[in-house]
């Protein structure tokens, strides 16, 4: 099924899994989806920042999409297909769409500066693509360099028909969420899905910004998509309790940097992918470091049993 602008709930930034000299390790990939399943995600975006997705080439950026496409059974899946040329854009989002992915994610290059340059931008993108294709706009300036205001983002949802989804990841940006959602009241702006990113640092309010679910790689889901059904039962200080025993982590696996690393030794240990490597260049994580996110996850056991992994400490083979 094709992603729509009625999309919402919890879609998982998924890393690329490696094997320790650099090679994709699929099985992890196959493990990593069921995983995300069996969790409840809505969703997985693949290919993203976190998903190393430069350092691949362009036949191995086509293996990781479809292998992640083919396996989900009941996720919708988005690939980004963000690349410095459109014809790589339009091959790969051929290829994910041929295999089965409900859409794709295009981030801006960060050379774009004038409002005008962005918007001219992501009409080309839109036309390379094709109008049958369903794309997220990646808005995350923090990384990417690249302002989005909210005028220019309704200028882009209302001049491409396909552009179903914001990926929200701008801090402060909590106030964008609240033009946005008037911009919807007084009929300026069609329906558009906003998922939040950013580690998921600020997701507590963002959903009662007017969010409608999560879209980032946090080691456990299952606190984004708790957080996220119990804002949307109106379990306001349930939502907030819950965050808050997750944020040390959070907040320490958002390092610039340093937080893919983390991420991925979350989900080693959890026994999910066979290796927290990445690929070169890339980050490894220090001794010191996985101390310190063992005593963080230790903390966080204590009101989250999930994060007690001493039974999950060895990684999946």
């Amino acid at each position: 099924m094709k992603l729509t602008a009625e999309a919402k709930g919890t879609f998982a930034i998924a890393p690329t899994p490696f094997h320790d000299d650099g090679r994709i390790d699929e099985r992890s990939i196959d493990r990593l989806t069921d995983f995300y399943e069996e969790v409840g995600c809505d969703g997985v975006t693949v290919l993203g920042i976190l998903g190393e997705a430069p350092k691949l080439d362009a036949a191995e950026a086509e293996q990781v999409a479809v292998r992640f496409v083919k396996r989900a059974k009941t996720m919708q899946v988005i690939v980004g297909v963000s690349a410095p040329g459109f014809a790589t854009m339009r091959s790969l989002a051929k290829a994910s769409m041929d295999a089965g992915a409900a859409g794709v994610m295009i981030a801006p290059p960060p050379s774009l500066r004038t409002d005008d340059q962005i918007i001219g931008y992501f009409k080309q993108a839109a036309e390379a693509i094709g109008p049958d294709v369903p794309w997220v706009l990646q808005d995350y300036p923090l990384t990417l360099s690249v302002v989005f205001t909210p005028a220019v983002i309704r200028k882009i949802v209302m001049d491409n028909a396909n552009c179903v989804m914001l990926k929200h990841e701008d801090w402060p940006g909590l106030e964008k969420i609240s033009t946005l959602r008037n911009f919807h009241k007084d009929g300026s702006l069609r329906p558009l899905s906003i998922l939040c990113g950013n580690g998921g640092l600020f997701l507590d309010f963002e959903m009662e910004r007017g969010a409608d679910g999560a879209m980032t790689g946090y080691a456990f889901p299952e606190l984004l998509i708790d957080v996220v059904r119990l804002s949307k039962e109106g379990k306001r200080d349930a939502a907030h309790d819950l965050f808050d025993a997750h944020l040390p982590l959070i907040r320490y696996e958002q390092q610039p940097g340093a937080g893919l690393a983390v991420r991925k030794y979350v989900l080693q240990k959890r026994g999910i992918i066979a290796s927290s490597a990445q690929r070169k260049p890339g980050a490894v994580i220090t001794p010191a470091a996985k101390a310190e996110v063992d005593y963080l996850l230790s903390r966080v056991a204590k009101v989250d049993k999930r994060a007690n992994l001493q039974l999950q400490s060895s990684a999946a083979g």
